[in-house]
């Protein structure tokens, strides 16, 4: 039994690799060329010219991506009369003849992306009129214009899935989908669309919609009612304006992001947003300027043009949001715009807001009123901005179910007192690059109220906290007391340390990931000492000064060390037998001025299992004068090293031997030269006769 088995097993290599000449023909014939399972038949990549015959006559998915097909004869799938999904993308596509789909009547989905439609797509039209049952249609990538893709949609009128994204589609009118009253999804992405005239009237169980990476300039009476979910990002567009009716609209998710939107768009009065994006646009608000001038009646008039009818319409430039049911929006992102500020009660009508988003912006000063409309708000991002203020009306316009709150790099130098009180469920607060400092102890016990301080003591939810960049000095009274940090970031703090790591004891048993990076921690800082914070897997020490390896690391079980940017010329040679060295998991060691030939360490490290250095193709040392990698130094500097660090002992002892013998040969030559003169000496000496 074993010897037919192998040779079936040679064959099966040999047609795997496509061994001699007409490999490719080998596959197209034989059933051994695709992968069977249950009913689906996967040949993928196998250099196909054609459908293959000879598969089982039960299939009902056949995938044949990435072959070299150029025409589907007539008849192709024939013998797959159940086949229900059909895959032909990116081969050679340029024809489908008009029977090449015969028997195929329940085919549901047909992918032909990225292919060569467009030669020949009149003849191919033709063949889907043999497709009663296609639901999904993928024509991604075939070079196809709008009136070709007219052309090939004509008989399609079961289709709920069309992606014609990719193509050389420039202009959208009423003929373009026409018959497709089945549509429930249509992808028309990164075509080169700038025009869109009444294109989708038709579509009535439309609900997906995206027209992302196109040129489109605006969007004026929008009136898809039934649509859900609209992605217009990454266009052009100026402005949007829904048509001003009193029906409710099914929209749930619309993307404006990354266009060019120069105030809020004209939503429907009546829908069911639940995500509006809007990020990296020109968007601002005109009610006030900043220099105070009020625009309260301000509007601005829109031309409207459709063939020979010209139509004005008026719109105030905020009024608008007022008059939008907004009641069940819960994701807002206006990041990357230029608001700098909101107008008042703006917020007011989203009452279900849980994620804000209003990060790199010109804000100044946020307020939250006694009539608080963020009771839901669990993400507030405010970061990037130009804040040197931050009102909340407490009690009442806490923001009780915040977890996540982002202020980092503005101008704030305080927080409302008493703002982390009415946060019950806070977990994380960012806020690095302020110029903030933690309120000491006495400002807990109600005598310094009025210090110019951040105070987080007693959060007990909270457990991520960045201070990066804000200038902290040695700190001291315990500022984190009763708070269960696990992630502290204290980077970019020049002076934090000057009065050694006390003022973090009240984390020793929570602290997990710690970052230190260029707060100028040298080898000779006093009362650096780690080994106290026994629960830390993530340390980053980069970008200090450390000349020795800090000892008290070893006894620590961390999972991630970060070690750039020192004065290190070498690790402990005995660091992989301690607990830190059997725990490591990632270290990243590179820009320290090693030493080429006290590279014992860095040896030791790329026999231990399971650790990585992650730029250990950075990492370098240093001889002489050269600067060489650690993990490719030449032959000759590595026999220098061992010579130069060979026991000095032995070198002594190999100096000094030449010099001993040369003493004792001319010792022994002197000795026998004059041996008669010195024994007559000693006996004169001596005075004493010699028995005979």
């Amino acid at each position: 039994m074993e010897v037919p088995f192998l040779g079936l097993s040679l064959s099966l290599v040999l047609l795997a690799t496509g061994w001699g000449n007409g490999a490719g023909a080998a596959w197209a014939s034989s059933p051994g060329g695709c992968r069977l399972v249950q009913s689906t038949a996967t040949c993928n990549g196998r250099w196909l010219n054609s459908v293959p015959r000879n598969l089982q006559d039960e299939l009902e998915e056949l995938l044949l991506d990435n072959n070299t097909i150029r025409v589907l004869e007539n008849a192709s799938v024939l013998p797959y009369q159940k086949l229900r999904y059909l895959s032909l993308s990116k081969n050679r596509l340029e024809l489908i003849e008009p029977g090449a789909f015969l028997g195929s009547q329940g085919l549901h989905v047909l992918s032909l992306a990225d292919n060569l439609l467009f030669t020949n797509y009149s003849v191919t039209a033709a063949a889907f009129s043999a497709l009663p049952a296609l639901r999904k249609l993928d024509l991604a990538g075939n070079c196809l214009s709008e009136d070709m893709v007219s052309v090939l949609l004509w008989n399609l009128s079961s289709l709920e899935s069309l992606s014609v994204a990719r193509n050389l589609i420039m202009r959208l009118d009423s003929s373009t989908f026409t018959n497709l009253t089945q549509l429930l999804e249509l992808n028309l992405e990164k075509n080169y669309i700038f025009e869109i005239d009444q294109a989708f009237e038709g579509l009535q169980k439309l609900q997906r919609l995206n027209m992302a990476y196109n040129y489109i300039p605006c969007i004026a009476e929008f009136d898809l009612t039934q649509l859900r979910v609209l992605n217009i990002s990454n266009n052009a567009i100026e402005w949007f304006l829904a048509v001003e009716s009193n029906d409710l609209f099914e929209l749930e998710v619309l993307d404006l992001s990354h266009n060019h939107l120069l105030f809020f768009p004209v939503l429907p009065r009546h829908n069911k947003l639940r995500s509006l994006l809007l990020k990296d646009n020109k968007l601002s608000f005109y009610q006030r300027l900043a220099n105070a001038t009020s625009l309260a009646n301000a509007t601005v008039q829109f031309l409207l043009t459709y063939g020979n009818s010209t139509n004005i319409t008026t719109v105030s430039l905020w009024d608008e949001i007022c008059h939008s049911n907004l009641s069940s929006l819960q994701l807002l992102d206006m990041s990357q715009n230029r608001i700098w500020y909101l107008p008042e009660g703006f917020l007011v009508k989203m009452p279900s807001l849980t994620h804000l988003k209003l990060n790199q912006n010109c804000m100044e000063m946020f307020h939250v009123p006694k009539r608080n409309p963020l009771a839901m708000l669990t993400d507030l991002d405010l970061s990037q901005n130009r804040l040197s203020e931050l009102r909340v009306d407490l009690p009442a316009g806490a923001v009780p179910n915040l977890q996540l709150f982002n202020l980092s790099t503005n101008r704030l130098t305080v927080l409302p007192v008493g703002f982390f009180t009415h946060t019950k469920k806070i977990t994380t607060v960012d806020l690095s690059h302020n110029r903030v400092d933690l309120c000491p102890l006495q400002a807990v016990l109600g005598k310094g109220e009025n210090l110019p301080c951040v105070d987080i003591r007693g959060i007990t939810t909270l457990t991520h906290v960045s201070l990066a960049g804000c200038g902290l000095q040695g700190l001291g009274s315990h500022p984190f007391q009763g708070t269960p940090l696990k992630h502290l970031d204290l980077s970019d703090n020049q002076e934090v340390l000057s009065g050694g790591l006390g003022w973090l004891q009240d984390l020793n048993l929570t602290l997990q990931v710690l970052s230190l990076r260029n707060t100028n921690l040298s080898s000779t800082v006093v009362d650096i000492d780690f080994s106290g914070f026994q629960s830390l897997i993530c340390l980053d020490l980069s970008g200090n000064s450390l000349i020795t390896f800090p000892a008290a690391l070893g006894i620590l079980k961390l999972h991630t060390l970060d070690l750039r940017d020192n004065c290190l010329p070498a690790l402990p040679q005995d660091v992989i037998w301690t607990p830190l060295g059997k725990s490591l998991r990632e270290v990243y060691l590179s820009r320290n001025p090693y030493n080429c030939c006290l590279l014992g360490w860095w040896d030791s490290l790329q026999r231990v299992e399971g650790l990585h250095v992650r730029d250990g193709q950075e990492v370098t040392c240093r001889y002489d004068s050269k600067t060489v990698s650690a993990r490719a130094m030449p032959e000759n500097i590595i026999k220098d090293c061992q010579w130069r660090t060979a026991d000095l002992v032995l070198l002594y002892l190999a100096l000094a031997l030449p010099t001993c013998l040369t003493f004792l040969v001319v010792f022994v030559i002197i000795f026998l030269t004059f041996k008669q003169k010195l024994l007559k000496m000693v006996k004169s000496q001596c005075g004493l006769s010699s028995p005979y």
